[in-house]
């Protein structure tokens, strides 16, 4: 299945060979994964296997997280898209819209553009009644995010294996 989105400024698509050493360059950044999982950076290995796992999830449910690419001179910028957040079973099942963009990309709304064509895609295209987000407590851009894309705090919580304290937030439109 092959499943392009278009924005202003974004191509959102399936993930290539090509991807991995751009996003393991963003992955490398401490700033960048400052707020994911325990904050470790992850190297082109690990970069590797989640870009494949992204596409198996793309084939067995028919959503994941999407190569985010500029439009102007296609450069890959990083990921937008949908995931099950296996990670926090307490909201189990669930479909969670995310975004991880290149520091340089940060604070042009890039994230929230994408982010706006992934939960069109996930409402319309796939039908979801409802799609979360999760935030590490503190990680304020991403919550303003969240904001932007009129989604609601629907609870606080605490990653089960990290101890790390996260808010949910909530979109559920009206039918």
């Amino acid at each position: 299945m092959t499943t392009t989105l278009r924005t202003p400024r974004l191509t959102l698509r399936r993930w290539r060979e090509d991807d991995i050493e751009p996003m393991a360059a963003i992955n490398a950044d401490p700033e960048v994964m400052r707020w994911i999982g325990d904050g470790s950076v992850q190297d082109r290995k690990q970069t590797a296997a989640g870009i494949a796992a992204w596409e198996r999830e793309w084939e067995e449910r028919g959503i994941g997280l999407f190569a985010a690419e500029l439009r102007q001179g296609r450069q890959l910028i990083g990921f937008v898209g949908l995931s099950v957040p296996r990670y926090l079973p307490e909201i189990l099942p669930a479909v969670e819209i995310g975004w991880r963009l290149g520091r340089a990309h940060w604070g042009r709304g890039l994230a929230t553009e994408g982010a706006r064509a992934a939960l069109d895609f996930a409402l319309s295209g796939r039908g979801l009644a409802r799609v979360v987000s999760v935030h590490a407590i503190g990680n304020d851009a991403s919550e303003r995010v969240m904001r932007k894309l009129g989604m609601r705090q629907e609870r606080e919580t605490r990653h089960p294996s990290l101890g790390v304290p996260l808010r949910v937030h909530v979109l559920e439109p009206s039918p």
